[in-house]
């Protein structure tokens, strides 16, 4: 990007804002007048218009809220054909604040944003750092002991990214690591280790799935998820790419060789813009207590996975569980009253609410995506080129773009898993290597997403701006997809 383009992405205009909107939406209508089909079902390559243009805004401007936005607008004029544009958005804006996934979002990400304000507010979280800072006492090794802890948490993403990034930012901010590299460590260790254990949420989801979908019997589907995890080679490769670039056997590459020589050179550990999605950003206004203790961290988040577990892997439960024993712990120890208690799950709910509002966005971009057949139309234009063998390589690599574009992992795989599985028994392709595709597929393209869940939520634990995140980290998830890509064109003709 050149100088010029930085300064016009730092210093973007309202005028221009203004100008860029009423632009997009007017061509769009021109061109959804003169040329798109009248059924959405139909609409073919014109259903990558919203999804290029996201995109190259993105890029042009690292404006994400804006871009999503602008993104919707323009395929919910391809939907409504051009008119009733503000009632169409409006339905399709409440049917996904009225999903269940969305509700367990708000819930679940609001919550966990109350329990690490909890945490910091208990001191467990300072007691923590300044015990690790005594075991961690170079670069290499307070990142090693943020893999490690990513690895031990492995119960579910959102669970693994909050917690690990909320705990490890001061000690690596003591060994001077940029924030974009601690976000990629701790990305790297969550969702790709979700896809590879048999007890996580994601594990559950997806067994669930591939019962629905008519490849696992009934009560059988984390058996048959189990299958997938040996192909599953983008978990692999991600999830073992760390430790090799912490000890330098892969030499740090791309955007993060920037970062890397901003803080060498004395400037901030955190790139510009970081402050407004930083979950951390008052921390400093925390009244510590006067003895902080470790056990105000480790058994909250022991709870947490515990009750998770017990109740069928149902993290909305963990978390309920997990305040109401906050509650009692703290208040027995009498370091906080319950109006303190209270006070701060509020200021907690208050530092998701900008991560939520990036989630709903892409969520509502999605939405818009599935009625104009974005998923559908990638995969049927991919199945023309596939054969047997091909098949689990193409499949991972068109639906990785595919995520890249939609950011919701979890969405990606309720729409390819019902087109994937039956076009594998009719092609005779090995089952569990063409689910290991799609998952894998879901985990790279979130990776690498400007505004994926996954990107979002690391961004806040970590306190780094998520365009940076993704940015630095892209060249990483990239390497590591090659790696994916080899195994499964390797596998096709294998299996």
């Amino acid at each position: 990007m050149t100088d010029k383009l930085k300064a016009e992405a730092y210093n973007f205009k309202p005028l221009r804002s203004l100008i860029a909107v009423v632009l997009v939406i007017l061509i769009t209508y021109i061109v959804t007048k003169l040329f798109i089909p009248d059924d959405p079902s139909q609409l073919g390559a014109w259903s990558l218009i919203p999804a290029l243009f996201l995109v190259i805004y993105i890029f042009a401007t690292k404006r994400i809220l804006e871009s999503l936005v602008l993104a919707s607008i323009m395929g919910f004029i391809m939907v409504s054909e051009g008119g009733n544009l503000l009632s169409t958005f409006s339905d399709s804006l409440l049917n996904v604040m009225m999903a269940e996934d969305i509700a367990w979002l708000i819930i679940v990400c609001g919550l966990m944003g109350s329990i690490i304000s909890l945490i910091e507010r208990s001191g467990g979280a300072f007691a923590f750092g300044e015990w690790a800072a005594t075991k961690a006492k170079s670069r290499k090794s307070a990142l090693m002991w943020t893999w490690l802890l990513g690895v031990v948490i492995f119960i579910d993403d959102y669970l693994n990214s909050l917690t690990v990034g909320s705990c490890m930012t001061s000690l690596t901010d003591k060994h001077k690591v940029p924030r974009e590299f601690l976000s990629y460590v701790v990305s790297s260790t969550a969702a790709p280790l979700c896809v590879l254990i048999p007890i996580s949420t994601w594990a559950v989801f997806c067994g669930r799935l591939l019962e629905t979908n008519g490849w696992a019997p009934k009560g059988d589907g984390l058996i048959y998820f189990i299958y997938t995890i040996p192909f599953n080679f983008y978990g692999w490769a991600a999830a073992l790419l760390v430790p090799l670039v912490v000890f330098g056997i892969v030499p740090i590459f791309g955007p993060m060789k920037g970062a890397e020589k901003r803080v060498a050179e004395g400037g901030p550990l955190a790139p510009p813009g970081s402050e407004k999605i930083d979950i951390h950003a008052n921390a400093g206004d925390i009244e510590m207590p006067a003895n902080p203790r470790m056990i105000n961290l480790f058994l909250p988040i022991i709870v947490l996975v515990g009750s998770t577990i017990i109740f069928d892997v149902d993290m909305q439960m963990g978390v309920l569980c997990t305040l109401v024993f906050m509650f009692i712990l703290y208040l027995l120890q009498g370091i906080m009253s319950a109006m303190d208690f209270a006070d701060t799950c509020v200021k907690g709910i208050q530092s998701m609410i900008l991560p939520l509002m990036l989630m709903v966005l892409a969520f509502l971009f999605a939405e818009v995506n599935d009625q104009i057949g974005f998923t559908a139309y990638v995969i049927s234009s991919a199945a023309k080129i596939m054969t047997p063998a091909l098949m689990p390589f193409i499949i991972f690599m068109a639906l990785a773009v595919t995520e890249f574009i939609t950011g919701t992992n979890w969405g990606m795989y309720i729409i390819a898993l019902p087109i994937v599985i039956p076009l594998a028994q009719q092609l005779d392709v090995n089952m569990a290597l063409a689910v290991g595709a799609v998952l894998s597929a879901g985990v790279l393209g979130s990776h690498c997403c400007f505004y994926s869940d996954a990107t979002i939520l690391t961004s806040s634990a970590c306190g780094c701006d998520n365009f940076r995140h993704a940015f630095t980290q892209m060249p990483f998830g990239l390497l590591a997809g090659v790696f994916a890509a080899i195994g499964f064109l390797i596998c096709g003709f294998l299996f």
